[in-house]
């Protein structure tokens, strides 16, 4: 398909060829061959060791969502990378943060915004949050053969739905299962232990300050209890991606931003070891 590209100068007949707006469809049916889940594995034994990445929380509040994610990544018991990124844009109004087998995981973000990109070119409109959430599914679905091998990949999807007027999360399984989550959700190695922590500081008033906090107090008591998940590092300058999306889009915090907040955390945990025990961020 290349090599008649540069020889003719004109587009394969695949390109020209009306079809569905899907471009992992274009991809299934022109050369599945270079999607994920298509490809096949040696025969091995035991578990394959590949990096891993964890933990993802999300929280909601009046006017959006707030999504966030550690920076380590551990295979077996070894730290494999201290500054992972696990946290994604997948639009203007969605993000996918990724646990499970690192490198497909990432793989499979950059295909999930090439599908979202897709379909907006084609149709000249962006999917429902509801849809872009189905989509993922689908791919997360395409991938339980490499699950069944050990290499599975369990996102978060969180985005501002334009037409509800609010923030809304999405959890998975590793058949592509989608749930969508009220108030709050994690995935990944640390997910019970973030999940308590949301819990006992969750109120449905929070404000976007208020909501970036619960999220690194939630990762903090991730890593706490959950040697896969590491915590601030101020040694290293390494703290959690938080990103925020509202209706004016998604926004990362800068460096400055997470090292304010982190510090702050730090700092009342020297007071409170174990965290606020009330709603009280």
């Amino acid at each position: 398909m290349e090599a008649n590209t540069r020889s003719t100068g004109r587009l394969p007949a695949a390109f020209l060829t009306p079809g569905s707006s899907s471009f992992m469809d274009f991809l299934s049916e022109h050369q599945p061959d270079m999607l994920p889940g298509k490809r096949s594995l040696p025969p091995v034994q035991g578990v394959i060791e590949a990096p891993h990445g964890t933990t993802i929380v999300a929280v909601t509040f009046p006017g959006g969502v707030v999504l966030a994610g550690d920076r380590r990544a551990t295979m077996g018991n070894v730290i494999a990378q201290r500054d992972i990124e696990k946290v994604f844009p997948a639009d203007e109004y969605s993000a996918v943060g990724i646990a499970g087998t690192a490198g497909l995981a990432v793989e499979m973000v950059k295909l999930f915004q090439l599908e979202l990109e897709h379909f907006e070119k084609v149709e000249g409109a962006q999917l429902s949050l509801e849809g872009k959430a189905n989509r993922l599914s689908t791919m997360i679905r395409s991938n339980l053969g490499m699950a069944m091998q050990g290499l599975a990949v369990v996102p978060l999807f969180a985005g501002y739905d334009v037409d509800r007027e609010k923030g809304r999360i999405f959890s998975y399984d590793v058949t592509g299962g989608r749930s969508e989550e009220q108030g709050y959700a994690a995935t990944g190695s640390g997910s019970v232990f973030a999940r308590g922590a949301m819990k006992k500081l969750f109120r449905g008033d929070l404000s976007e300050a208020e909501a970036t906090t619960l999220v690194v107090q939630a990762l903090y008591d991730a890593a706490d209890d959950d040697s896969a998940t590491g915590g601030p590092d101020v040694a290293r300058r390494i703290y959690p991606i938080i990103t925020v999306i509202t209706d004016d889009g998604f926004r990362r915090l800068t460096e400055d931003e997470a090292s304010d907040i982190a510090r702050s955390v730090l700092e009342r945990r020297l007071l409170q070891p174990d965290g606020p025990r009330a709603s009280l961020l």
